[in-house]
């Protein structure tokens, strides 16, 4: 090993231990098409193995923001992996694509691989929900870059569809309803705001507050759910004209995404249960409700628009898969969000 490389505050043989700490969690998101390559220079997966006649690849990389504040504040690693997963499976998806494999960039100050073993624990945890396989990454040791302890952690993914049922929006049309799937909690966003919201009531992660079944940190921790196996279960027999993942922007951003121009929706807020972290959010930041639906999901990370025609069928076939679905809403003419209180 470099004794000169060690004194600048990068160790080797740290990484080294890393990588075999990882290897099992690895092992655990093999999928089909995938071809063992950790500790290659690129990952590889075996498109051929598909049946699929006209594949369109669907690709989606993303991180978790400042919420990896609030992890080294509690020093709870082995989640913030799967909000990683989630984050680009979750947007993929909405396409209508099967997500293949995931590679992860972790950033640290000095490596631990305990630590890096519970972050890549999580993101292992991720895929297997998400059935792909984690086919590489990097872990990068950048002592003056990153404190002591301190990392940050970005994924990649890419999915596969059928070009024929491939989901743009350009399929919504007036008269679709929507209809919502709930969150775990706050996912991956808006933790700029949350973290502010901490320090201006002198809030503590370690307490359990009135109304919470959890402490703070551990409410605010709580690992981003993923959808991909509900959605894909969806899409075998259901007409599914769009699909949106609440995620920065909440409602108002990420729902025009998919309508098309001269298209708007009327949402009935009553009918989303508000959740308990929501609730405690909104009551510490003392801001406007609507304003909480432009940052937060608000209880609803998950949205289909479907055919009015349908909305029954998805509706049984969603509480088959123990999904406590709500009817939000419709599309009509117009533009933008309408929430009604």
């Amino acid at each position: 090993m470099s004794d000169k490389y060690k004194e600048a505050g990068v160790d080797l043989e740290a990484g080294y231990e890393s990588v075999r700490r990882i290897k099992n969690h690895v092992e655990r998101t093999k999928v089909k098409g995938m071809i063992d390559s950790l500790g290659a220079f690129g990952g590889m997966f075996d498109l051929s193995v598909l049946d699929i006649k006209e594949p369109v690849l669907v690709s989606g990389t993303d991180g978790v923001g400042t919420k990896l504040m609030l992890a080294f504040e509690m020093d709870k690693h082995d989640t913030i992996g799967q909000d990683v997963v989630a984050m680009c499976v979750n947007d993929i998806i909405v396409q209508g694509a099967q997500p293949l494999y995931f590679l992860d960039y972790i950033a640290v100050g000095k490596n631990y691989p305990e630590q890096i073993e519970m972050i890549v624990k999580g993101v292992a945890d991720g895929c297997v929900q998400a059935g792909c396989a984690l086919i590489g990454g990097e872990t990068a040791e950048m002592p003056a870059m990153y404190q002591d302890g301190h990392y940050d952690i970005a994924g990649f993914t890419v999915g596969v569809v059928e070009k024929s049922k491939l989901l743009t929006g350009d399929r919504v049309k007036e008269g679709d309803v929507l209809i919502g799937l709930p969150s775990s909690g706050v996912h991956s966003n808006g933790f700029s705001l949350v973290r502010k919201i901490i320090k201006d009531n002198n809030l503590s992660l370690e307490e359990k507050y009135e109304n919470l079944p959890k402490s703070l940190g551990e409410m605010l921790l709580e690992p981003t759910r993923i959808y991909v196996k509900t959605v894909l279960e969806i899409l075998k027999d259901t007409d599914i004209h769009a699909m949106s993942h609440i995620t920065g922007g909440g409602f108002y951003e990420n729902i025009p995404r998919i309508i098309p121009k001269g298209l708007g929706v009327v949402i009935d807020a009553t009918k989303i249960v508000k959740l308990p972290i929501y609730k405690f959010l909104e009551e510490k930041a003392n801001m406007p409700v609507d304003e909480m639906y432009n940052v937060f999901n608000m209880g609803i990370a998950y949205i289909f628009v479907v055919p009015s025609e349908d909305q029954e069928k998805l509706m049984a076939k969603l509480t088959e898969l123990n999904e406590k679905a709500v009817v939000l809403g419709t599309v009509q003419k117009g533009d933008g969000v309408t929430l009604t209180w």
